[in-house]
């Protein structure tokens, strides 16, 4: 437990407020709460926009005006790599979608071990956050700026420099960890009279420009716009060109690797930026190893999963066939006995209708006989006619020379010996066909007197 004393210079030194009685009455009105106090504290004094000039720091102001927000790093010796835990600006948090999440709190140090630490800053720490506050840059308009300073750098410096990504800081930040790279960021000072040369000759470096782009997620604000003025804050940056190494942390902190500030050469940039990417390899490493094991693990879950559902589904499988065999089973022995009695009745149908139409042949052959009255015995006006049929069989009957060639059609019909109703009568020499048109004719009128030989040709 610190003292009065040391909690007093600590928010001090984290709100950059200089006056000891307004800091004293900032804690005691948070009940000496040094959390609570700093957290209330750059809730409500969050810089919208920047109004300094180039050659004015946005921190001078705001020290002038003693309402600075707790985006200060927290500073303290560490083996290897200077580490720094820096509170991001909440107004950049909550517009980004909750990417970092939690309350604002103290930056600490980690007292050893930087590898366990590192598993927990890049671990993809917590949950989204689901903070909001009046004024807050949408994601829109964080990605509007970041794509007007690109497009602006391109403009002025070519396209042979790193990759700027056209998004907002948070999602740079996120998309660094999704590729378990640092962010490089680059906070650029229109007005500064070093940064064009930095620009031209040091950002525009070849060999700089492919380190950069091969191990690093860049991002690149404008401190006239939102939230590069905020990041100049948050990073302290208090010369420029300002160039920055971070990382992910929790708790809407980031990690500060390195911080250039000044010009610098090409050779000393890469010089500085290689040291601290073989600084950073092991906890990048470890890193990715630990979330491709989370991954393995999942991977390993789900596999389970899916071996248990496809077994069950199996299962299911089976018993649906075993269900749907005897449905099939009782389906089909049921239309077998609906076949059977379909068929049965079928056999009956068609016997009656068989004895049924025997009976009307009967009928019309008897009326068909009795029309044609008796046979005539021979004389001159009697026509000796011959019929044979397509089975060979021949039948001879006499019919007075004035009875018309139907009669001959009801003679052949009495007789029962076709099986089809549609035929004609032919003679041979000549071939004359005797068909519809011909039968109201007598024989006489045909040339079948005195006697005729025809033979029944089938349609």
């Amino acid at each position: 437990m610190v003292d009065v004393a040391d909690k007093l210079a600590f928010f001090q030194e984290i709100t950059g407020l200089e006056d000891p009685d307004l800091c004293t009455e900032i804690l005691r009105a948070h009940g000496w709460d040094l959390e609570l106090a700093i957290s209330s504290f750059t809730s409500s004094t969050q810089p919208s926009a920047p109004t300094t000039t180039s050659d004015s720091h946005p921190r001078d102001s705001r020290i002038r005006a003693e309402s600075a927000p707790a985006s200060g790093p927290v500073t303290a010796p560490q083996p290897g790599l200077a580490w720094k835990l820096v509170t991001l600006p909440i107004s950049m948090i909550s517009g980004s979608l909750g990417l970092i999440s939690g309350a604002v709190g103290l930056g600490l140090w980690v007292a050893g071990g930087v590898l366990s630490y590192s598993l927990g800053v890049i671990g993809l720490g917590s949950g989204q956050g689901e903070e909001s506050s009046a004024g807050l840059v949408s994601v829109s308009a964080a990605a509007s700026e970041a794509m007007d300073f690109v497009a602006a750098f391109e403009m002025e410096y070519g396209t042979r420099g790193p990759n700027f990504v056209g998004e907002g800081f948070m999602d740079a930040l996120q998309r660094s960890r999704s590729a378990y790279k640092l962010l490089f960021v680059y906070l650029h000072s229109p007005d500064h009279p070093d940064s064009p040369d930095f620009c031209g000759r040091t950002l525009r470096s070849e060999t700089l420009a492919a380190f950069v782009n091969e191990n690093f997620v860049a991002w690149g604000g404008n401190i006239r716009a939102s939230e590069g003025f905020k990041m100049s804050n948050s990073l302290k940056a208090s010369r420029f060109p300002f160039c920055a190494v971070v990382m992910p942390a929790t708790n809407q902190r980031i990690a500060l690797l390195q911080q250039v500030e000044g010009p610098k050469s090409p050779e000393e940039m890469l010089t500085i930026l290689q040291r601290v990417l073989e600084e950073s390899a092991p906890v990048l490493v470890a890193a990715r190893l630990d979330a491709e094991e989370r991954r393995n693990n999942m991977r390993l879950r789900e596999e389970q999963d899916a071996a248990y559902r496809a077994a069950l589904e199996a299962d299911q499988a089976r018993e649906r066939q075993r269900i749907e065999e005897q449905e099939r089973l009782q389906r089909e022995a049921a239309e077998a006995v609906q076949k059977c009695k379909e068929e049965e009745e079928a056999r009956e149908r068609a016997a009656r209708e068989a004895a049924e139409k025997e009976a009307d042949r009967a009928r019309m052959r008897q009326q068909k006989a009795m029309s044609l009255g008796d046979e005539p015995e021979k004389g001159p006006n009697v026509t000796q006619v011959l019929v044979r049929f397509p089975t060979g069989e021949r039948r001879e009957r006499r019919f007075h020379s004035m009875a018309p060639i139907q009669s001959l059609y009801d003679y052949v019909d009495s007789l029962g010996c076709l099986e089809v109703e549609d035929y004609n009568l032919v003679s041979n020499f000549p071939r004359i066909t005797y068909g519809t048109e011909m039968r109201s004719l007598t024989l006489k009128e045909a040339g079948l007197h005195p006697q005729a030989s025809l033979f029944v040709e089938l349609n």
